[in-house]
C-alpha cells in the first residue's frame, strides 16, 4: 500500500491517458502543467487523434505505450473510464487517477459503473473518481487539471492537505499560496473507490516534509481506519485539523449527494476527532490558519498572551477575543515591565497593562526587537500576538525581518494580527515563520489549536477487551424497567435495591424489607416515560404505599389506557449527582452518551458521546481514561467534583459504570437497539452509583 502511495506521489514515469494538445482544454491542461512546474520524469500521452503534444510523442493507445507507466492521470467520461483502468492494470501500472464524475454520487446506475471501476483495477490503486487529483509540492510533480496550477509559483512547506472535494483542494492551494503558507502535498480523495482519507493521513504521517495534516472531511467511510491512521499521526507528533462540513441537514444532505456516501450526525464527528486528537476547525479559514500556526513547530505551554501593539483600539479587539476564549492576558510582571521601560519609548508607551501599547512612531526595528525580546523571555507570557498597524505599510521589510530576528530566542508561538488591509505584509510575514491573520478570531483559533495539540496524549494502544459476560437467555424485545436494570447488572453496572410486586400487599412487605423510604413505579414495557402518565411516587413507606399503589394503576389507565399488572418498589437514593449513560448509533459507529440527567436531561442537553473503537472488526469497551474524560467534560462536572463545599462524587465508580455500560454496548453490539439508565445516581465518594431507571430494547 505505501509502496503504491509513494509512486503516486512521486512517480518516475507519467502516462495522460485521452490527452489534448490544447492546453485550453481542461483534457489539455495534465500535461501542460505538469511541464510549467518542472515534472522531471517521463510524460507520455495518450490520445489516438494526435500524434504529438508539443516536442512529447503522443501515442494511440495504452498498448503502444513503451514502458509501463507509474501512474496513469485517466481524462476519460465514466463510460470509457474503465477500460483504460483495465488495459492500465494488465500493463502493471502502479496507480491511476480518474478524474470522471458520473459515479455514486449520481444514483443507482453510477454506482453500477462505480463497480464496474473497481473490478477494472483489480490490484491496481484508485484515486478518485470524480477527483481534481493531487499536487506534491515538495519534490514539483502536479498530476491535475485545476485552474488554480496556473500560478506560476507556490510556497513550499510542512503542511500537508487531503481534500474529499476537488474544487477545494484548488481553493487551499491558491488561498496558501496568497498567504505565503507553504504546503507540501495536496490529495483529492472524492469517491474513494479505493484509496482514501486514512491511506493518505497514514502516508503523510511517515513522510519527512509533512509537519501538519489538514482535512476537508465530507464523510468518513471507514472509522475505524480513520480513528488508526489519526493516531498515527498524534504519536508522529504530526497535528491533524479537520473542516468537517454537514453540521447542518442542508450541509449533510449536500455532502451525502456530492460523494454518495452516508454521513454520521455531526455530534459523533465531534466526538470521534475529540478522542483521536483531531483539532476540528470550526470555520474554513480555520484550516488554513491553525495549520499555519501549527506548522512552526513552536510549543504554547499556557493560556497567558502578550500583546504587543502601536494601535490601541486593534489590541483591544484580540485581547477581547482571547478572553471570550479562556485565553489570559495579563499585565507584564514588575521585571518584564522595567525592561520594556529600559528601551525609552517615550511618555506615550502604556507599559503597565495588557495588550502593551509601545508607539513605534517611524517604525523603529530596534524598539520593536527589544519589546519582542522581553515579552519572549518574561515567565508570565505562553505566546505573543504582535499588532501590525498601518504604520508598518511603508517599511514592511523591516518590520518582518525585526520580528524573524526574534524567533531564534524563544520556542514560545509568535503571531501577527495585521490590522489594515495588507494582505502582501501577512503573506510577507508567514514566509518568514510569523503566522499573520487579517481576522482576531484567526490568532484566538490559533492558539486554541497549538493549546489542543499541547493537552493531547495518544493512547499507547487501544482499549483490551473486557472478559465476556454470559448473555444467555437474554429476553428480546422492548424490556421492562427490572429486566432492564437485570441486564445491566449482569454486565456490572449497579443498580438500587428493588422488587418486583404485583399488589398492595405485596407492596407494603417489600417497603418494610428495603426500609426507609422508597419508591413505586408502574412496570412496563409499552410506557417508556412512566412519570407522564402518574406512573411514578416517591417518597413512600410501608404505611402509604398501599393506597398509593392502587390510585397509580387508577390514573395509568385512565392516562394511557392500560391497567398496569406489575410494579417495582425501590429503594429511593438521596444525595447523589443525577446523569444520563445511554447508547447512540448511526453511520459512523456506535457510542457512549453521558450527560446531566434526571427530568431536566432534554432540557439542559449537558451531554458528552464517545464512539467505541474497534479492532479487527470488533467493538470493544471504553478505557477508563476515556471514561474519566467524558465526565469531565461535562458542565456538570464541578457537582462531581465538590462544587462550593458539595462533597464529592465517587467519580472512581462512575467511571467503573460507564466502562461496564460500554461492554456491553461492545458485547451485545447490534442485539442493543435501544439502552439508556436515566437517572443514574453519584454518590458521595466510597459510596458508589446506582442505576434507578433503565430502558433497554434487545433484537
Amino acid at each position: 500500500m505505501s509502496d503504491a502511495i509513494a509512486k503516486l506521489l512521486s512517480p518516475r514515469s507519467v502516462a495522460v491517458i485521452g490527452a489534448s494538445a490544447d492546453p485550453k482544454k481542461t483534457s489539455g491542461r495534465p500535461v501542460a502543467y505538469l511541464r510549467k512546474h518542472g515534472y522531471a520524469g517521463r510524460i507520455l500521452p495518450v490520445n489516438p487523434k494526435v500524434a504529438q503534444i508539443d516536442d512529447l510523442v503522443c501515442y494511440p493507445d495504452i498498448a503502444s505505450l513503451p514502458e509501463v507507466p507509474e501512474v496513469a492521470v485517466v481524462l476519460l467520461g465514466a463510460e470509457r473510464a474503465h477500460l483504460a483502468v483495465k488495459e492500465l492494470a494488465e500493463r502493471g501500472c502502479a496507480a491511476a487517477i480518474v478524474l470522471a464524475s458520473g459515479y455514486t454520487e449520481t444514483g443507482e446506475e453510477g454506482a453500477r459503473r462505480q463497480q464496474q471501476l473497481v473490478e477494472a483495477a483489480g490490484s491496481m490503486r484508485i484515486l478518485g473518481p470524480n477527483t481534481i487529483g493531487l499536487v506534491n509540492l515538495t519534490d514539483g510533480i502536479v498530476l491535475s487539471p485545476s485552474g488554480a496550477l496556473e500560478m506560476d509559483h507556490f510556497p513550499v512547506g510542512g503542511i500537508g492537505v487531503v481534500s474529499q472535494s476537488g474544487g477545494i483542494l484548488g481553493s487551499l492551494l491558491s488561498r496558501a499560496a496568497a498567504r505565503g503558507i507553504g504546503l507540501s502535498k495536496l490529495i483529492a480523495t472524492s469517491n474513494e473507490v479505493d484509496l482514501e482519507l486514512a491511506d493518505f493521513i497514514e502516508h503523510l504521517a511517515d513522510d519527512p516534509a509533512t509537519r501538519v495534516i489538514a482535512l476537508y472531511v465530507e464523510a468518513v467511510r471507514n472509522p475505524a481506519r480513520f480513528r488508526a491512521a489519526c493516531l498515527k499521526a498524534a504519536r508522529a507528533g504530526k497535528p491533524v485539523v479537520a473542516f468537517k462540513i454537514g453540521r447542518s441537514e442542508a450541509g449533510a444532505q449536500a455532502a451525502v449527494s456530492h460523494t454518495g456516501a452516508m454521513a454520521g450526525a455531526d455530534r459523533m464527528y465531534d466526538a470521534l476527532f475529540r478522542q483521536v486528537g483531531v483539532i476540528r476547525a470550526q470555520s474554513f479559514s480555520d484550516l488554513l490558519d491553525i495549520p499555519a500556526a501549527l506548522s512552526t513547530g513552536r510549543r504554547l505551554r499556557g493560556r497567558r498572551v502578550a500583546v504587543l501593539t502601536s494601535t490601541g483600539g486593534a489590541g483591544t479587539l484580540v485581547s477581547d477575543d482571547l478572553g471570550v476564549a479562556g485565553f489570559e492576558t495579563p499585565a507584564p510582571d514588575t521585571a518584564t515591565a522595567q525592561a520594556l521601560r529600559a528601551l525609552q519609548t517615550g511618555s506615550e508607551a502604556v507599559l503597565d497593562r495588557n495588550p502593551i501599547d509601545v508607539t513605534l512612531a517611524g517604525l523603529r526595528p530596534d524598539l520593536l526587537r527589544g519589546a519582542i525580546r522581553a515579552l519572549l523571555a518574561s515567565p508570565s507570557y505562553d505566546a505573543l500576538v504582535i499588532i501590525v498597524g498601518s504604520s508598518s505599510l511603508a517599511m514592511p521589510e523591516l518590520l518582518a525581518g525585526a520580528i524573524q530576528d526574534c524567533l531564534p530566542d524563544s520556542d514560545k508561538p509568535v503571531m501577527a494580527y495585521v490590522s489594515p488591509h495588507a494582505p502582501e505584509i501577512g503573506a510577507l510575514l508567514t514566509s518568514r515563520g510569523v503566522p499573520a491573520f487579517a481576522a482576531a478570531e484567526s490568532c484566538t483559533a490559533a492558539l486554541a489549536g497549538m493549546l489542543h495539540v499541547a493537552g493531547f496524549e495518544a493512547p499507547a494502544e487501544e482499549t483490551a477487551a473486557l472478559p465476556a459476560v454470559d448473555t444467555g437467555e437474554l429476553p428480546h424485545g422492548s424490556l421492562d424497567e427490572a429486566e432492564a436494570k437485570a441486564v445491566f447488572a449482569r454486565f456490572g453496572v449497579p443498580c438500587a435495591a428493588e422488587r418486583v410486586v404485583r399488589n398492595a400487599a405485596e407492596a407494603e412487605l417489600a417497603a418494610r424489607e428495603l426500609g426507609g423510604r422508597v419508591v413505586l413505579k408502574i412496570l412496563s414495557s409499552q410506557i417508556t416515560h412512566k412519570s407522564d402518565v402518574g406512573g411514578v411516587a416517591v417518597g413512600l413507606d410501608a404505611q402509604t404505599i398501599g393506597p398509593r399503589l392502587a390510585q397509580m394503576a387508577a390514573d395509568v389507565e385512565a392516562r394511557a389506557g392500560v391497567l398496569p399488572q406489575r410494579f417495582l418498589v425501590q429503594q429511593m437514593v438521596a444525595g447523589g449527582t443525577e446523569l444520563i449513560l445511554g447508547l447512540h448509533r448511526d453511520a459512523l459507529g456506535t457510542a457512549v452518551l453521558l450527560g446531566m440527567g434526571g427530568v431536566t436531561a432534554e432540557l439542559f442537553q449537558d451531554t458528552t458521546l464517545r464512539l467505541l473503537p474497534e479492532q479487527d472488526g470488533r467493538l470493544l469497551p471504553l478505557g477508563r481514561a476515556d471514561a474519566l474524560a467524558m465526565a469531565r467534560s461535562l458542565k456538570t462536572w464541578p457537582l462531581l467534583d465538590g462544587f462550593r463545599g458539595r462533597p464529592k462524587a465517587d467519580v472512581a465508580a462512575l467511571v467503573d459504570a460507564i466502562v461496564a455500560f460500554s461492554a456491553m454496548a461492545a458485547q451485545l453490539g447490534d442485539r442493543i437497539v435501544e439502552a439508556e439508565i436515566n437517572p443514574v445516581f453519584v454518590l458521595p465518594q466510597g459510596q458508589g452509583v446506582r442505576s434507578a431507571d433503565g430502558v433497554l430494547v434487545l433484537a
